[in-house]
């Protein structure tokens, strides 16, 4: 076990200030601090072993949240699905109305169907990222009380070190304490509702290429 390296002394420094101030300070020169004493090691060292991955999966809010989450997801889903749906319609409509639209009107109304497209995906992203926040704060809650249970239990087991499974390969299954910190969370948080963000879309960037625009419309058959 490694001691603390002690701080250098302001001796050398002090002595440069002192000589160029004047000979008759320089030989007054100041004692040099003791060294710094070492903190002494605990006499004893108790290890606790946490799987947090396990908590996160089977404590009661986690699964509340896990299910509020896709449940959400489900809902996203079918909202982009018909928006989805309704693109692919527009396109087949203006792919038949390419042989009667001037270049001019073709372009034109391919550019805003581009316009649909780009926003659409904008809302997809919005949407993802609106759940993976939400997702992140309910989760941040509830480390919040497992920490705290944590060190409650360190306490009363006089623990000095607490290990996260995931960082261990082999190690006594008595210092493992998932149990009791899981049967603690579910009755401190036996639930949890998802504070869910609402999504916001980016606004479209500016300066960007224009859209391409839809094909050209068929040579007409004489």
């Amino acid at each position: 076990m490694g001691f603390k390296r002690t701080k250098p002394a302001l001796w050398a420094c002090l002595i440069g200030l002192c000589c160029g101030a004047g000979s008759a300070v320089a030989q007054q020169q100041p004692t040099p601090p003791a060294p710094a004493t070492p903190a002494s090691p605990p006499t004893s060292m108790s290890v606790m072993v946490v799987d947090v991955q396990s908590l996160l999966q089977n404590s009661k809010a986690a699964k509340m949240v896990r299910d509020q989450i896709e449940g959400k997801r489900a809902e996203y889903a079918k909202e982009i699905s018909k928006q989805e749906e309704t693109l692919r319609q527009e396109r087949d409509t203006l792919q038949k109305q390419q042989a009667s639209l001037s270049p001019e009107q073709l372009n034109t109304k391919g550019r805003e169907f581009q316009a649909k497209v780009n926003e659409l995906d904008r809302d997809v992203q919005a949407k993802r990222q609106a759940l993976e926040r939400s997702n992140a704060d309910a989760l941040q809650k509830i480390q919040e009380v497992m920490v705290k249970i944590i060190t409650e239990i360190a306490k009363d087991r006089k623990a000095n070190l607490v290990f996260q499974r995931s960082e261990l390969v082999l190690f006594d299954q008595g210092f493992d304490v998932t149990d009791q910190v899981l049967t603690k969370l579910d009755e401190q948080m036996p639930t949890l509702a998802v504070n869910f963000v609402a999504p916001v879309a980016a606004a479209a960037p500016e300066g960007t290429a224009p859209p391409a625009p839809a094909p050209k419309p068929a040579a007409k058959k004489k």
